[in-house]
C-alpha cells in the first residue's frame, strides 16, 4: 500500500477520476462498471486504446509515458499508483 500526503492523495484522486472517465469512454462502458483492480484487458483494452490513452495523458497531465504503460501496470489502481508521484502540485503563485 502506498502512503501519500494529502496533496498526493488529492492528485491521485483527480487522476483516478480522469482516468476512469477516459477509460469508460474508450472501452464503451459506464464509469461505475470499471473496477480499480480488474485488468483493463478484461474490459477490452487493446494497443490502439493504450496508445490513445498515452497521448491523452500527455495532453491533459503533461506526462510522457511509455506505450507499454497498461501492460506494465494493468489496472486503474496500478496506473494511478505508478503515475501519481510524477504529477506536480498546481502552482499556488498569486499575481500581484
Amino acid at each position: 500500500m502506498t502512503t501519500r500526503t494529502s496533496g498526493q492523495a488529492a492528485l491521485a484522486a483527480g487522476l483516478h477520476g480522469w482516468l476512469t472517465a477516459r477509460l469508460a469512454l474508450y472501452l464503451d462502458r459506464p464509469e461505475g462498471t470499471l473496477d480499480d483492480r480488474t485488468p483493463l484487458v478484461a474490459y477490452g483494452m487493446d494497443s490502439v486504446t493504450a496508445l490513445s490513452l498515452c497521448g491523452d495523458l500527455e495532453d491533459e497531465h503533461g506526462l510522457i509515458v511509455d506505450p507499454n504503460l497498461v501492460w506494465d501496470h494493468p489496472t486503474i489502481a496500478a496506473i494511478v499508483d505508478h503515475l501519481t508521484p510524477r504529477l506536480t502540485m498546481p502552482s499556488t503563485r498569486v499575481n500581484p
